[in-house]
């Protein structure tokens, strides 16, 4: 029983050059589609070359410890547990920054493993699966900025809903002893309700009177450092 554990601990395969070189070239290939993937359907307003370069060798360096590994069983509970005590402190910006992450490390897995045909095809398959789905529009939330005067509060608010209807929500009100600040979420649907109006909501909240403001914005949901 011990010699069949001793045997099985020390298994592992037949390493020669051809093969490393085999391994590496091509996680060094599978990792520059991902870099070309990362390039082509980045949508983030901040694009880091940094990262994108991170991932072509994080996908070698993974299938260069695939292929020490082999088939070796002592070799790999070691890394699991040299691993282990490892941690990130890298901020992730992007969520899918995260699922790019993981493909490297799969790609990597899957050539210093040899399965060659496994790493391409799922790669394909990610890749035209990424360019369908970046050309899906991510329009954000629309929100509607006012300061005004409180005493000024009721008639901007009846302004509002006057050019809005049922798709302006109030989400937010700051107040002070002399001022109000109004946050209004605004369907899509809101800036077509006010497009045949010849006078625009800007233009008729300023001719109210008393208001310090008015600013649209976008609300992404995207984090830039």
């Amino acid at each position: 029983m011990k010699n069949a554990l001793f045997e099985l601990l020390q298994q592992t395969g037949d390493l020669t050059w051809e093969v490393i070189l085999l391994n590496l070239a091509m996680s060094a290939v599978m990792g520059l589609v991902i870099f070309l993937s990362y390039l082509y359907t980045h949508a983030g307003t901040v694009y880091s070359r940094k990262f994108n370069v991170s991932l072509v060798m994080l996908t070698v360096l993974t299938a260069t410890v695939m292929t020490v590994i082999g088939n070796n069983l002592a070799l790999s509970l070691g890394m699991v547990g040299a691993l282990s005590i490892v941690r990130f402190r890298t901020a992730i910006k992007d969520s899918r920054d995260t699922a790019y992450i993981f493909w490297t490390i799969i790609v990597g897995i899957c050539c210093g493993a040899g399965d060659y045909l496994v790493a391409a095809v799922g790669s394909a398959v990610v890749f035209v699966l990424l360019l369908i789905l970046g050309r899906v529009r991510n329009d954000g939330r629309l929100l509607l900025i006012i300061r005004c005067a409180r005493s000024a509060e009721a008639e901007v608010e009846s302004v509002v809903y006057l050019y809005y209807t049922s798709y302006a929500n109030l989400k937010v009100k700051n107040t002070t002893p002399e001022t109000v600040e109004l946050i209004y979420e605004l369907h899509r649907k809101a800036l077509r309700s006010a497009e045949g109006r010849e006078e625009s909501i800007t233009d008729r909240l300023y001719q109210a009177g008393r208001v310090d403001y008015v600013n649209l914005v976008t609300q992404s949901d995207e984090v830039s450092g």
